[in-house]
């Protein structure tokens, strides 16, 4: 198995690695520590110190808070802005902007490329503190806001890989 230095782990989350050589880095067996050179590189990146358990979005994150409460797992852009408990759904703490009229979808999908906003519409999620959009929703009018993923933490790291998860001093 094949071992990547940080550095190379670096290039390939910033594209800059050559098609073939990422190929060959994703359709390999993964070495055991990839996940945490992968955490390393994306803490380097952030603005604030509590640690980063799991990401889960391009900005968005899983941390454990190193101030009180310490250890409380909340979820955090990368500019710093918390979102709460990383079981309550982050979106609801963001700033939505819905696009279900013809003036906003044709912003984006002009003429024929437009949807019916009577059958859909666009909920983009955008971090209050940054303005970073987050993530983007299509759904039917009047469809509740999607909890997208509850990871299982413990397991996680316990069971996938072979460490304890930093333990939560406030837990839900």
């Amino acid at each position: 198995m094949t071992s990547y230095d940080k550095e190379t782990i670096r290039d390939l989350i910033d594209g800059k690695l050559p098609w073939q050589t990422t190929k060959s880095i994703m359709s390999q067996y993964k070495d055991n520590d990839r996940f945490f050179k992968y955490i390393d590189i994306l803490q380097e990146r952030v603005n604030f110190k509590d640690q980063i358990l799991l990401p889960i979005g391009e900005h968005l994150y899983i941390v454990a808070k190193e101030e009180q409460p310490k250890g409380e797992r909340i979820v955090k852009c990368g500019c710093g802005h918390e979102f709460g408990h990383y079981t309550e759904n982050w979106k609801l703490k963001s700033v939505v902007n819905v696009r279900n009229d013809k003036e906003q979808i044709a912003e984006i999908y002009p003429g024929r490329l437009a949807y019916d906003p009577e059958w859909m519409e666009l909920r983009e999620f955008i971090c209050p503190n940054c303005a970073t959009l987050l993530e983007v929703e299509a759904a039917v009018p009047g469809y509740p806001i999607v909890f997208d993923f509850l990871p299982d933490l413990e397991t996680f790291y316990r069971d996938w890989l072979g460490r304890e998860l930093p333990a939560e001093t406030n837990s839900k």
